[in-house]
């Protein structure tokens, strides 16, 4: 992986040093759901979890940003480290550190009360970050997002305005807005139709190209499709494990691990 400058809003395709998470693991209370997870994600490539439903892919993308912390009781042990910092390192400013690794929820969450010029630009205020034209980003985010055409003339229409598979659009531009290196996507297209899901895989592809993307999926042919890097994880009655990570086109055709080739070819899961 090379190195490369800092991300910017105004130099949103500069590439860092990509992301790693080492021994990581995680509890909710007394509950161990997920165990010594190694994983390296290099600067712009896509990279897909896959698994059955409980075997911790979710919350290990939420320990990636620190946002797993914030649910009661949760805990975790490890390190997680973006461009060779460790993210949980004593004095890190969880504020910044999620401006660098985005998320998008499996369900779009637009804010409500907001249009949709306020959605995108959203996160500048929040960051207290000024740009020199806001106009200019707001452009670039929702053509980044592969919906400025649908959109550039009811800029001033409620998010909730929109579809479905726009929504879910309008959250990567959210996202995208404050120029993260990494964006987390938990099953951003399992509550959509199968046009609005194409749409958002080709912006995933697209979007690789400037940043690290870490994707959760049940979609076995989206990730197929979307992702340069596959790691299987799989829960056998104890906390969560990888049991395998490799480049996506050797996870589908020649698995090292039976469990992972019973997976992707759906004899189990």
């Amino acid at each position: 992986m090379t190195s490369a400058e800092m991300l910017t809003p105004e130099n949103p395709k500069v590439l860092g040093t990509g992301l790693e998470a080492r021994g990581v693991h995680a509890w909710f209370g007394k509950n161990h759901v997920l165990s010594d997870i190694n994983l390296n994600f290099a600067a712009g490539t896509v990279t897909a979890l896959i698994g059955p439903s409980g075997c911790g892919k979710s919350t290990f993308i939420r320990t990636i940003n620190r946002m797993h912390e914030f649910i009661p009781t949760a805990a975790m042990a490890g390190e997680v480290f973006l461009d060779g910092k460790d993210v949980y390192a004593s004095g890190t400013d969880v504020t910044k550190i999620r401006l660098k690794i985005g998320m998008v929820f499996q369900k779009p969450n637009p804010f409500p009360s907001m249009t949709i010029g306020e959605n995108v630009l959203s996160g500048l205020k929040l960051a207290q970050l000024k740009v020199p034209n806001k106009d200019d980003l707001l452009e670039e985010c929702l053509t980044r997002a592969g919906l400025w055409k649908e959109v550039k003339d009811r800029l001033s229409a409620h998010g909730g305005s929109l579809s479905g598979g726009q929504q879910q659009r309008l959250c990567i531009a959210r996202s995208l807005a404050v120029a993260p290196q990494v964006l987390l996507m938990d099953e951003p297209c399992s509550a959509l139709d199968p046009g609005s899901t194409l749409r958002i895989e080709e912006t995933i592809r697209e979007l690789s190209d400037s940043m690290t993307i870490v994707i959760v999926t049940h979609n076995m042919q989206q990730a197929a499709r979307v992702s340069d890097y596959t790691a299987f994880f799989l829960s056998d009655g104890g906390p969560g494990e990888m049991i395998e990570t490799a480049p996506t086109s050797e996870i589908f055709s020649r698995p090292k691990d039976k469990r992972t080739e019973d997976y992707v070819t759906g004899r189990f899961g």
